[in-house]
């Protein structure tokens, strides 16, 4: 018969090759489950109306996974509120990599700001993936207004305070503060008339019913184009090499002036590490492809995908930023 020892020691071994085995066997569950990945259907939320860089960029990336992964990728625009929606719904969002939103300055830089109470926070409640691309804004005005210059409309807008209106694509959208830090800079007052996206805001552009509009330039290109509006500059301090012809705001006298429309891939926070380094790895793929390259630069985007880590850095850099450009402007969302 064995001895108490003997018997004391058997039962320690015993219980912990069942501890260990629980242990493996939970580690091998988790690691099936994110290996997996994926097995059914991704959405990727665009919190904007189709049509404009967001739902460029997230058509690209369904496009491309699908053949990649064999899954369906499913584009699902979720407009309004300046895009709290759709980040609303991410947010609050398993975080198992089968909803993802296309990130906007708006949504993650600027809204924290802009709006008293937001239903989600803009960077905790996100995992960030890849930066995706960028596109400068650029102020078009419609052809009844008469003016030809960016020195025209000022004065247009000085002899008709507030009578003047710019659109744009939700209040809080790079867009719209555009359209503030333009004010601010060139000393006019013109009214505000937000809506759910670029897709109810050019044609009232077109048609004369609003005075002017920034807009992603990757979106205003066929516009601008096809001659139906006038752009009278874009909003970043170097022109841009897709549209070399048109000017800087800056340049023609705001100095100073720049407001970039960037976008992101998110995911809700707490996505299982393996999860968030496999989609980084697709977009890398997906935007490093020189065909996908050229059809995006033709469109005014330029895609500069990176890490998780650089992308978490570079929110942070536009928060603050555009915290102060809020607060001088005094613009506040209703």
């Amino acid at each position: 018969m064995p001895s108490d020892l003997s018997r004391n020691r058997s039962g320690l071994i015993q219980r912990a090759l069942i501890g260990l085995s629980i242990l493996l066997g939970s580690f091998a569950v988790h690691a099936q489950t994110n290996s997996s990945w994926p097995r059914e259907t991704i959405r990727i939320v665009v919190s904007f109306t189709p049509g404009g860089a967001p739902d460029t960029l997230a058509r690209v990336l369904a496009e491309d996974w699908q053949k990649t992964l064999g899954v369906p990728i499913l584009v699902d625009n979720r407009p309004g509120h300046g895009g709290n929606i759709g980040a609303d719904l991410v947010a609050k969002s398993n975080p198992d990599g089968y909803t993802l939103l296309i990130g906007t300055v708006g949504i993650h830089a600027i809204n924290g700001a802009l709006y008293e109470k937001l239903p989600y926070d803009p960077i905790a409640d996100f995992t960030p993936i890849s930066f995706l691309a960028s596109t400068p804004n650029v102020l078009i005005v419609n052809k009844q207004l008469g003016v030809q210059s960016l020195k025209e409309l000022i004065t247009l807008a000085k002899s008709k305070p507030n009578e003047l209106t710019f659109g744009s694509s939700g209040t809080g959208t790079s867009i719209h503060m555009s359209g503030e830090l333009f004010k601010d800079l060139a000393g006019v007052q013109i009214r505000h008339i937000p809506y759910k996206g670029r897709a109810q805001s050019l044609p009232d552009l077109v048609s004369g019913r609003i005075s002017m509009l920034f807009d992603n330039l990757a979106s205003a290109q066929p516009l601008i184009r096809a001659n139906e509006v006038i752009a009278l500059g874009v909003t970043t301090l170097k022109r841009s090499p897709s549209a070399p012809d048109i000017p800087t705001l800056a340049e023609q006298g705001l100095r100073g002036f720049e407001a970039v429309s960037w976008f992101s891939l998110m995911a809700p926070a707490k996505l299982p590490k393996e999860i968030q380094a496999r989609l980084n790895q697709l977009t890398v793929q997906t935007l490093s492809k020189p065909e996908i390259r050229s059809r995006l630069s033709n469109g005014g985007l330029d895609p500069n995908p990176g890490s998780p880590e650089e992308l978490s850095r570079y929110i942070q850099q536009e928060a603050s930023k555009w915290r102060k450009i809020v607060q001088q402007s005094g613009a506040r969302a209703e």
